[in-house]
């Protein structure tokens, strides 16, 4: 399975998110420097985040992060 690279920006709401796929790559370690080096020319103060995906198809990782997570509990020792 690939690894994808997406650059994702904030939609007309919360829930939807603009998509936008970058490139894609078969081993992670490549995957992960093409997207440090994309966050790297990014403006400090944008609102854009690029996310590293392992997804079966262009299909599947859209679906992925489009899905609205809960946010993790943060246990008392790790505050």
């Amino acid at each position: 399975m690939p690894y994808f690279i997406y650059k994702i920006s904030p939609g007309p709401t919360d829930i939807i998110k603009n998509l936008e796929l970058l490139t894609q790559f078969e081993v992670f370690k490549e995957a992960k420097n093409s997207a440090k080096a994309t966050r790297s020319e990014l403006p400090s103060d944008s609102n854009i985040t690029i996310k590293v995906i392992f997804a079966d198809n262009e299909l599947d990782a859209e679906e992925k992060l489009s899905e609205k997570r809960e946010a993790s509990i943060v246990k008392e020792w790790e505050k």
